[in-house]
């Protein structure tokens, strides 16, 4: 197939073929750009563009993009964009704690390696110490131990880690800037780990860059924000994505040699992306690694171990949903099989007859969990509370000490009660949730712990029964589980609700 364009008659695309992102008031790109540029960083207009939108605020003084994603294809400076961001926040912007991370403890090093590079050419060397480094008075201290990776300021105490992500990477700790480097090897847990950290932080930010997912099993959370940019309605998000349109399954779709598409999903056309190099990498390459690592294309997520459509469930979130106070509430509680996590969910109706979901609470352990139920009791006045029987019964005692009780009569429990489910009741949950999925039958409070358990969880059947799973994967479900709860003690004890203007059960059938 011959070249749609000819050779040296191409310019990079200005804008990528996908951008989302929140409006804001003012940014301080053109500073942060400004500082790199002292630092011998010059940065492209693409780039520069990257980070007018990741440092651009709202009316509040706050970060429109509290999550941000750019996906480009290889060797095309993604690298410069985040070096840029960091540089700004250690030492414009005064932001504690930043995160640097990436999937393998070299590349973090790579990472580690290029920005001391900026900083010495920022400063000066302190006296005969290598590792202490002097920028405008400011002195930096440098820290090289294995694993420890760092760079401190000695005058507020400001640090940038670099770690290697894993299980626990991050834990502990509460950045104002977690950067996920190559997420494309990214898991729904280390997602658990690193995004906790943010919680506590007046302004936070989380960056995501990467070229597409390796294959359609992979890489859970990339293909969770391109559905959340592709729904749209997330005021927090943005997103640009370079890469060409179509799949990895179709590509006789996609004519691979147009030289137009790849400067088009090249931003770095002409600099350090040069058309030889592409055509080398064309010839050298197959037709599935040439369309993913250098045209952007993505691969097709699986179907076969999805179990709720994330396109459904993503148009389900709803930052404003709220219950009617009329329809009263159920509660649902769910602890991990290894005891490390524990789940809240509330579920209720709302004004328009739709279920309403939020996740109350999600913590580490579970020495918090009945102090948390008791206080929801009292606030709220549940119509039941409802657990699996294994986690009544590592729960039982304290549970009867706070005077959570079983219902005297199966047949007329009372307000307040505890529903504990064997397989078929739960069985009866996953499938309501399931159902209610299809039917767009309810609305939840976009929560992170809440859409990594429903995208990796998996389903198992026994007999007539199914029941929520992991398929042998680290993802906690317990947030899925909790919820799925909530929503069946709700239908089950509904009619305990007194007072009512309307059938509750008919607002969820």
């Amino acid at each position: 197939m011959s070249p749609t364009s000819p050779r040296g008659s191409l310019a990079a695309a200005a804008r990528p073929r996908v951008e989302v992102h929140p409006p804001y008031v003012y940014t301080f790109g053109s500073e942060a750009c400004a500082l790199a540029e002292k630092a011998g960083l010059v940065a492209d207009q693409w780039q520069r563009d990257a980070v007018d939108l990741l440092l651009a605020c709202k009316e509040n003084d706050r970060w429109a993009c509290f999550e941000y994603a750019e996906l480009v294809a290889r060797q095309n400076g993604k690298g410069g964009i985040l070096e840029i961001r960091v540089l700004a926040g250690f030492l414009l912007l005064g932001e504690e704690l930043i995160l640097w991370s990436a999937h393998e403890y070299k590349t973090a090093m790579e990472a580690f390696r290029r920005f001391r590079k900026l900083l010495r050419r920022l400063g000066t060397q302190v006296g005969n110490n290598e590792n202490l480094i002097d920028v405008d008075g400011v002195r930096i201290k440098i820290s090289n131990t294995n694993g420890e990776e760092s760079f401190e300021r000695l005058d507020t105490g400001a640090r940038v880690k670099f770690v290697a992500r894993s299980k626990g990477s991050g834990r502990g700790f509460s950045g104002d800037l977690v950067i996920i480097d190559e997420a494309f090897a990214y898991t729904l847990l280390q997602q658990e780990a690193l995004m906790p950290t943010m919680r506590a932080r007046p302004n936070p930010q989380i960056i995501y860059t990467s070229s597409p997912p390796l294959d359609g099993e992979s890489g859970d959370v990339l293909f969770m924000l391109r559905e959340r940019a592709e729904a749209g309605g997330d005021d927090s998000l943005g997103y640009r994505d370079w890469g060409a349109a179509g799949d990895l399954d179709h590509l006789e779709q996609i004519d691979l040699d147009d030289r137009a598409l790849w400067a088009a999903t090249n931003p770095a056309w002409g600099t350090r992306v040069s058309e030889e190099a592409t055509l080398r990498d064309r010839r050298g390459m197959s037709p599935k690694g040439f369309a993913r690592e250098i045209l952007g294309v993505w691969p097709r997520r699986s179907q076969g171990n999805i179990v709720i459509d994330p396109r459904l469930w993503a148009a389900m979130a709803d930052e404003q949903s709220a219950r009617t106070a009329l329809g009263g509430v159920a509660i649902g509680v769910d602890v991990s099989p290894l005891r490390d996590y524990a789940a809240v969910c509330v579920y209720g109706v709302r004004d328009d007859g739709l279920g309403h979901v939020q996740l109350a609470d999600y913590r580490s352990g579970t020495r918090w969990l009945v102090p948390r139920l008791v206080e929801l009791r009292t606030a709220l006045e549940p119509i039941a509370f409802a657990m699996g029987r294994g986690t009544h019964a590592f729960l039982e005692t304290a549970l009867r000490e706070a005077e959570f009780q079983l219902p005297e009569d199966k047949e007329a429990p009372e307000t307040g009660d505890l529903a504990v489910t064997g397989a078929i009741e739960m069985a009866a949950a996953a499938g309501q949730v399931l159902e209610g999925v299809r039917e767009q039958a309810f609305r939840y409070v976009p929560n992170t712990h809440l859409d990594t358990a429903v995208a990796g969880a998996k389903t198992k059947q026994s007999g007539d029964t199914i029941a929520w799973t992991t398929n042998g994967t680290d993802v906690d479900i317990s947030p899925l589980v909790a919820m799925s709860l909530a929503r069946w003690v709700y239908v089950s004890r509904s009619f305990l609700l007194a007072g009512q203007q309307y059938d509750v059960l008919d607002s969820i059938f």
